[in-house]
């Protein structure tokens, strides 16, 4: 809004009010319809059923969520939804999902998403698609538990990778850096490990705290921000949607919560594309799927230079790509501006490496696309992105 409201912005923010004190929001926080296909300990695999006069073809496309985050991260609000986007192209589209945690899971440790969760959840995808090889998108620490699977089990039936926010250099995160040698001081007998040993893990509480502390700064400037845009519903709706995913955090199982506190934290571990897992390393250079790595803008949980870490880590990889895009850890996934950018990238890098089909796909704007035929040179040369690609860096193998 104006410093001196205009008349119609007056009118619209009274209507806004209006709306959320009657109807209780603005948003639309329906979920996208889905199926269970699949289910183990800590793992429910869905389908999303397809939309009414669009047919499902192509090869699929599996959602990898971090811990403690809810499905929501990919399911945000209709309008701002990875999922509705995918499902209205006509995509096969499927979501690993975790579930409550409780103190009875505290002794499941990384190794238990690592070598069961998510390649379970790839193979059940193939499956229940025809067999067709999966392109797999993972947000945050899913995009870490998606490469460490793919690096472990070269059989995966795996089309393209893309990662979203997730740190490989903890020694580039600015919230974590200057305390990393305080933690070691302690020689992991301090307060926090004796904490997270007597709770089973890292609760809900402490979970939505930590995200909330992350954006510290948008959290003291919300109240002006509303009253600033109080005339804008789809900034209104925004902000419900990220409200109710925080306040649906979900807690960490305590040796998971170690295991990244000591290795990553503390330790760095993932920084030289190696992980010691069991009686074995996982080195990040076995991978050998495309391999499309998104950081965002202003993201404080994985800054750029984090992210951008494990490219040169991933030397077994068909292709590397970066793409620097709008937006803050959450933001980048599933805000207002990703629809633009984000989303953009990753329908072309899913058709560049989808199984060959002649059949062309009209996306949801109305725009013709023909899966798995577009030129190797269309990626990063869309005429209609809406930001800027001077950060982008590709490396062709």
């Amino acid at each position: 809004m104006d410093l001196i409201p205009k008349p119609d912005q007056v009118v619209s923010a009274a209507g806004n009010v209006a709306h959320k004190v009657l109807y209780g929001g603005l948003a639309d926080l329906r979920p996208m319809p889905r199926t269970l296909i699949d289910e183990g300990t800590l793992r429910e695999l869905y389908h999303y059923r397809p939309v009414a006069q669009v047919r499902e073809q192509g090869d699929p496309v599996l959602l990898v969520m971090p811990l403690a985050a809810p499905s929501l991260c990919y399911d945000l609000r209709r309008g701002c939804s990875v999922v509705e986007h995918l499902v209205d192209a006509g995509r096969p589209t499927y979501l690993v999902e975790y579930g409550a945690v409780s103190f009875r899971d505290r002794n499941l440790g990384m190794e238990h998403w690592i070598e069961e969760v998510v390649p379970a959840a790839v193979r059940e995808t193939s499956a229940h698609a025809g067999g067709r090889p999966v392109h797999v998108v993972g947000w945050s620490l899913g995009g870490i538990f998606t490469l460490l699977a793919a690096a472990d089990a070269p059989d995966l039936p795996i089309a393209s990778l893309t990662v979203v926010g997730s740190p490989f250099d903890i020694t580039r995160v600015p919230l974590v850096a200057p305390l990393r040698p305080l933690l070691r001081v302690t020689g992991g007998r301090g307060a926090i490990t004796r904490a997270y040993q007597a709770m089973g893990g890292a609760p809900k509480p402490l979970v939505k705290w930590a995200f909330q502390l992350s954006s510290f700064q948008k959290l003291v400037t919300k109240p002006l921000a509303i009253a600033q845009n109080l005339d804008d519903p789809d900034f209104l709706a925004q902000l419900e949607a990220v409200d109710r995913f925080t306040d649906n955090m979900i807690a960490y199982p305590g040796r998971s919560f170690g295991q990244l506190y000591h290795r990553f934290i503390k330790n760095n571990a993932l920084v030289d594309g190696t992980f010691d897992l069991d009686d074995r390393t996982i080195r990040l250079g076995d991978v050998t799927a495309p391999v499309l790595v998104f950081g965002g803008s202003t993201d404080g949980i994985a800054p750029i230079p984090a992210v951008k870490a494990v490219v040169p880590l991933l030397s077994g990889s068909q292709e590397v790509r970066f793409e620097v895009v709008p937006g803050g850890h959450l933001g980048m996934l599933t805000g207002r501006d990703a629809r633009g950018s984000t989303w953009v990238v990753m329908d072309e890098w899913i058709d560049r490496w989808s199984t060959d089909t002649t059949e062309p796909v009209t996306t949801p704007a109305g725009r013709a696309q023909r899966r798995g035929g577009p030129s190797r040179d269309a990626i990063g040369a869309n005429p209609r992105r809406r930001y800027g690609s001077g950060g982008s860096r590709a490396l062709s193998r």
